[in-house]
């Protein structure tokens, strides 16, 4: 049993969300339970039964979620993921079957086109179109699911979720939306229309860099009974201490988020104003093409900006003599990194495109390292 938060402000859900109710002796959030198997004598009935099914701190940990993502909201499910792309797979591969077909964003995170084949090697049509001007809408009729990413990774495209949202379930389509980079503090997919809210959790939602995690959040019930389901048959399911940690990170959301986001919008402004024309993309930006709609339906923009240095070399020249920020992949943890995004190969992105994602530095700092890096790579 937890408390709802209705109408508390976002760093009270984030410290309190998913918390037992208070037992005198008993810790305010329980340690993690190492079970697979539980004592169950007679028919298998009850919530725990064996560890791929589920576990107490998974259920601590998947009301906080739902709280953040759903405040208030009667009927949501979430469910908790060994991995980002473990949630995403699961929604992808349990709604869908051969014979449909699927909408995604040809600029999303650059595992997508993986998936892409192994959908297709399933019988799946797959389609896909630009996250910017809502280009989605015009390959949607016929479709099964469409699969949203706003803002989208790396190149920080925006779309209209409710708009999507709506031309979708018009069509007889389910909407996903990846909600990685926003986190629940910067957008609520599900307030916007989306029926699934999914995201890597290995991301801002923690924010230390030292854990893999995933979720979905959903409100059909029959819908999320299959992703359930799915999670079941793959066994993608997260280890209790990964769990616990991940729970034990959401208390300091809101602080961390604030102070990144914050941060970003500072870092952007300092590269908009660099002498050399950078191609800056923060959805917080005025002149972003983003901000607009970002504006609508975002509540914070997010800890990462990008731009493109002229060349590779100077882009590994950058990233060499930056020292505060980390040459590192992935993003939103509270020790800042960049890196190269081109060096992949699935992102269709200039060779110096840089993905820079801002952490819980000084400002000040950061933005003197940045100034610093920028002035020595193009010597």
């Amino acid at each position: 049993m937890t408390h709802s938060f209705e109408g508390a402000g976002d760093g009270t859900r984030a410290v309190r969300a998913g918390l037992p109710e208070p037992v005198k002796h008993e810790p305010t959030l329980p340690g993690p339970v190492f079970a697979a198997h539980f004592h169950l004598p007679g028919d298998p009935t009850g919530p725990y039964t064996y560890g791929r099914d589920e576990n107490p701190t998974w259920t601590h940990l998947e009301r906080a979620i739902g709280e953040l993502e759903a405040p208030g909201r009667d009927g949501v499910e979430t469910l908790v993921f060994a991995s980002g792309m473990a949630a995403i797979s699961a929604v992808m591969f349990s709604q869908l079957s051969a014979g449909d077909a699927v909408v995604l964003p040809d600029d999303g995170y650059q595992v997508l086109p993986l998936v892409r084949g192994q959908l297709e090697a399933y019988g799946i049509e797959v389609r896909t179109a630009p996250t910017g001007g809502d280009a989605q809408l015009d390959v949607l009729d016929g479709a099964k699911l469409l699969w949203i990413e706003t803002p989208s990774n790396p190149g920080l495209d925006v779309c209209d979720v409710r708009r999507l949202a709506e031309a979708a379930h018009a069509r007889g389509a389910l909407v996903a939306v990846d909600n990685t980079l926003a986190t629940p503090l910067g957008q609520r997919p599900l307030e916007l229309g989306a029926d699934f809210s999914v995201a890597s959790g290995t991301k801002q939602l923690t924010g230390h860099g030292d854990i893999l995690l995933g979720y979905v959040t959903g409100g059909d019930a029959s819908a999320m009974a299959s992703v359930r389901r799915w999670r079941k048959i793959v066994g993608a399911i997260p280890g209790p201490m990964e769990a616990w940690l991940a729970h034990r990170s959401l208390a300091t959301l809101q602080m961390r988020v604030d102070r990144q986001d914050a941060s970003a919008q500072v870092i952007a402004e300092t590269l908009r104003d660099w002498p050399e024309e950078l191609g800056v993309r923060y959805p917080g930006l005025p002149g972003d093409p983003s901000h607009k709609i970002a504006s609508q339906q975002m509540r914070r923009f997010g800890c990462v900006v990008s731009f493109t240095l002229p060349t590779r070399a100077r882009a590994d020249r950058f990233l060499d003599a930056l020292r505060l920020v980390d040459d590192a992949t992935s993003f939103g943890g509270v020790r800042s990194t960049a890196e190269r995004r081109g060096r992949w190969g699935g992102d269709a992105v200039p060779e110096g495109f840089i993905r820079l994602s801002v952490g819980a530095e000084d400002p000040e700092d950061l933005v003197a390292d940045v100034w610093r890096a920028l002035d020595e790579s193009a010597k």
